[in-house]
This record gives C-alpha cells, structure tokens and sequence, in this order.
C-alpha cells in the first residue's frame, strides 16, 4: 500500500511539472509574439528549421498545386499523373476516384493524408498529399481556399539526384502517360488555306493490319528510330521529318497503315487534299499551320491534281490570257517539293509526310528520291499470312480445316485484304464464313480464267486481221 501511495505522488508531480512546463511555455510564446517583432520572429524560427534540417537524415521537398497561389503548377500535375500509375489500391487504405465527364475514363489518385512509397533506381522516396486548409485567413484574399501539395521525402544523401534525376524522370513519364491517352485527331483542308479538325478513333493498329510481318517490324523499327533521333538530325543539318510512299492496288491497307503508324507514335494525321488548295502560297499557310509530332497525308497523289513541272511556263510572255494567269497560280511540282524537301521543311519538327498511290510508274522522279520519299512500301494483294491474320480479327482462330485449301486458292487468284475481310464480315458463324471465302475464291478464279481466254482470243483476232492485211498487199 505505501509503495503504490510513493508511486501515485510521484506521478502526481511529474504531471504536475509538466503542466507547469507547459504553461510557462506558452506563457513565453505569448511574450514573444507581443514584444519581439515579426521579422525577428521569423528569423529565430528559419534558424530553429535550419538547425533541424541540419540534424535530421531526411529531406523533403514540396510541390504545390499552384505557383504564387494563382496559376498551375505543372510539376504538380505531372507528379499526379506519375504517382496514379504506381499506386497499389491493395495497400491504400484511402484513393481518390475521379473522372473528367461521362466518356473518359476512371482516374485513381491518392487521398489528402495518404502515404506512397516510390522506388528509383534503388532509392526509396517517400510521397504523401497535403491539403491545408485557410479558411481562417479569408480575410486576407484567399478566398478560404485550401492548399494541395504532394510532399517528397528521401534521405539527404539523394538530394542531388532527387532534383536532377527523379523529378526529370516523372516530368518525361507523365509526358508520355498524356500522349498515350490523349485524343488523336484528323484535319482536313477548309476554305483553301484552313484547317478544320475532328476526332480520330480508327482502330486500326500494327497488330491488326494484314501484312507481311516483316515488311511491318521493319516499318515499326524505321518509326521507333525516326522519333529518337533528334539530335542526330540537328547534328547532319537535316529537317527532322520523313517520307513514306505507300504504293500498290486499290483495298491493299493504305489508309489503315496511316491510321497506324498514327496510334502507334500517337501524332494527329492532316489529311491535304490538294484539289482543294488554291495557289502556292496557300499550300505554305497550310503547312505553316500544322502542329509537330503529326503525319501529313497526300492520298492517291498520282490522280487528284496534274502537278505542273517545274520547267513549265518558263519563258512565256507574261501577256497571257486570264485564264492562263490563273492556271499558273494553281499548286505546282515546286511548291510541293519545297515543303517535302525545301527551305519550308523546316517549318515544323518531327513530322512524318506520307504519298499514297495506285501506280507508282506515274509519279514524277523528283517526288520519289531519298530525303523526300525515303522508304517506298509496297502494299500487296493478299498472301496466306496476311490472310491468317484476317481470320484472326475477325474470327478469333488460329486455324480452320479450310487453312490448306484457302491459302492454295490465295496463291492462283489476285484478291486484296479488303475483298477477304468483306468476306469474312458477312457471316458470324466461323464455319460458314470461311467456306464462303472457299467459293468467293474459285469463283474470282474462274472469272480471272474467262478475262484470260477473252483476251487470248481479241488477241488472235487482232493476229488474224494483220496477217489478213499483209496478205492482201503482197
């Protein structure tokens, strides 16, 4: 009994000092506050800080949302995104569930409160999303608005590269995260000189398209490798930009190509239609208007405007006729190929300028030289492997014991991936679509067959009425 009255009274005092500690404590923070000046205060306390960072192993550093309480921090918006791909909803106990309107799609973020640990390269930061609230300094201007920040911690041996090395890393990631979720879109040419925008959802991607996958790896590489060399094109004095020439049959996959070279380095696809492009000087403010990281398109070159040659009009007595006037303010082969390959290429960077056409043979030579067109891609009819991976869009199958019968067909008959994929539409049921592609292909072989024999027999009549007339003058 005496031992535990001993231990009560020794409690009893030292709660007692603390609580007498505690007040002279407050008592000498409410002197200091009415006697020593603000400024002085804020000294002593900014040393006191000093003093601890000094001592302590961890540092921190702070991103607020705004800058200066007004406009957007970026930084803060790029770590938000780069902290939403590395959360682990098994382990937060709270997130933050967003969305930007009925379409987009599900953002999850983390909780005021909430701690994150992030490793790079071996070292362990620490993240944890601060909000503040001021609402007891509205009178000031605030508003009583709250101050959001994410908080960074890490042992301060990793300083250095926490400011050169990891936050570059998360400013380069969040970058790629938007571009990948960013909407494509598609322009096209309005009032002669416009551009008038729409969004792009074409689904067509490498995976999909039906072709040699050869031909496609080395198309994905060539891309890959363009969109990695900007200093290597500054360092040769070159444009940063390059010229595919997709050529071939009408239905072999050009347009879809297109489509996915642009899902794939995520560039918007301007869509130049020359017959709508008055003059020249038109064609520059079009191509002065495009944005970088985009594909600009030149469908079916060949046939939707007779390109003059350069060497035309040169000498002509400027007393023409109106109408002769207007004709030389129309787009010509020079104007074209300054933009491709001229002083105006270098009105944008990292751009990707891609012809299409039917015949390759119709092209002017000066359209296909290496620097304008650099890689020339051949879009054929359709083989057995891309017919494979028809059936495995459409169908979901690898194989079908119809395979050895079709692809023996594929090998007689000229037909493009277009004409097989419609055929393939058709039917839901495998069975039923793949056999109609069985006759789909005797059939167009029968009537190749018929073509054949109607020209074998014009030809021989063409044969007869010659050797008819040689014989008659002798």
């Amino acid at each position: 009994m005496a031992s535990y009255d001993k231990a009560f009274e020794s409690y009893k005092k030292a709660l007692t000092t603390a609580a007498s500690v505690a007040a002279s404590l407050m008592l000498v923070r409410s002197v200091v506050n009415e006697v020593v000046p603000y400024e002085v205060r804020e000294m002593l306390f900014s040393g006191f800080g000093y003093l601890r960072s000094r001592i302590s192993s961890e540092h921190t550093i702070i991103v607020e949302k705004k800058n200066d309480g007004f406009t957007n921090n970026h930084i803060y918006n790029a770590v938000r995104s780069y902290l939403a791909t590395r959360i682990n909803a098994d382990l937060q106990q709270r997130l933050r569930v967003s969305s930007m309107d009925e379409n987009d799609k599900m953002m999850i973020s983390m909780a005021e409160g909430e701690e994150m640990l992030d490793v790079y390269e071996g070292t362990e930061f620490k993240w944890c999303l601060i909000c503040n609230d001021n609402s007891s300094d509205s009178g000031n201007g605030s508003g009583g608005q709250n101050e959001v920040s994410f908080e960074v911690s890490f042992h301060k041996n990793h300083k250095e590269k926490a400011l050169k090395s990891y936050l570059p890393f998360i400013l380069a990631t969040a970058k790629a995260i938007k571009a990948q979720e960013r909407t494509l879109r598609i322009y096209m040419t309005e009032y002669s000189s416009e551009w008038s925008p729409i969004d792009l959802h074409h689904p067509s991607t490498f995976d999909t398209l039906a072709m040699d996958q050869k031909l496609k790896q080395s198309i994905i590489d060539d891309l890959n490798r363009f969109i990695k060399r900007k200093d290597y094109y500054k360092k040769i004095g070159k444009a940063w930009k390059r010229g595919y020439l997709l050529y071939g049959p009408p239905g072999t996959g050009k347009s879809s190509l297109i489509a996915a070279m642009a899902n794939l380095l995520r560039f918007d696809i301007y869509d130049l239609e020359l017959t709508e492009v008055n003059s020249n000087s038109d064609l520059r403010r079009l191509l002065v208007g495009m944005s970088n990281r985009s594909i600009l398109v030149v469908e079916d070159i060949d046939c939707t405007i007779e390109l003059k040659q350069r060497e035309e009009g040169e000498g002509r007595d400027k007393s023409n006729s109106t109408e002769e006037n207007k004709g030389e303010d129309k787009v010509t082969l020079s104007g074209l190929l300054n933009f491709v390959d001229g002083l105006w290429s270098t009105s944008g960077e990292e751009r990707i300028i891609v012809f299409t056409t039917n015949y390759k043979e119709r092209l002017d030579p000066a359209l296909l030289r290496p620097g304008r067109m650099d890689m020339h891609i051949h879009m054929g009819y359709c083989t057995q492997e891309s017919f494979r991976i028809l059936a495995n869009n459409y169908h979901s199958i690898d194989y079908h014991d119809t395979y050895p019968e079709i692809e023996r067909l594929i090998n007689k008959v000229a037909v493009t991936p277009a004409e097989v994929a419609e055929v393939l539409m058709r039917n839901d049921d495998t069975d039923a679509a793949l056999h109609d592609l069985v006759d789909f292909l005797k059939s167009k072989i029968i009537k190749a067959n018929e073509v054949k024999t109607e020209q074998n027999e014009a030809n021989n009549q063409l044969d007869e009425k010659k050797d008819n007339k040689d014989s008659d003058k002798n």
